[in-house]
C-alpha cells in the first residue's frame, strides 16, 4: 500500500506583514533560529520541526494551524 504523500504550505509571508512587517530576521530572532531558515521555510524548500513550527506560530500570534496548512500532493 502506497503512502500517500503530503505537502505543507505556509502563510508566513503574509502573516509578518500582518504583524507590522515583521522582517524574517525578526522573526528568526523570535524563534532561535537563521533567517535563511525562516527564508527556506517561507519558500517551501524546508519543513520545519513541530517545535519551530509552534515557535513561529507564538511570534506571529496565530495558532499553529492558521500557519500551516496540510494538503494533499498533486497526483
Amino acid at each position: 500500500m502506497a503512502i500517500e504523500k503530503i505537502v505543507i504550505e505556509n502563510r508566513i509571508r503574509r502573516l509578518r506583514f500582518e504583524c507590522g512587517e515583521m522582517t524574517q530576521q525578526a522573526l528568526a530572532d523570535m524563534v532561535g533560529v537563521s533567517r535563511q531558515t525562516v527564508n527556506a521555510v517561507e519558500g517551501g524548500k524546508y519543513t520545519p520541526s513541530l517545535e519551530v513550527a509552534f515557535r513561529m506560530a507564538r511570534a506571529l500570534k496565530r495558532p499553529v494551524e492558521d500557519v500551516f496548512v496540510c494538503v494533499a500532493a498533486p497526483a
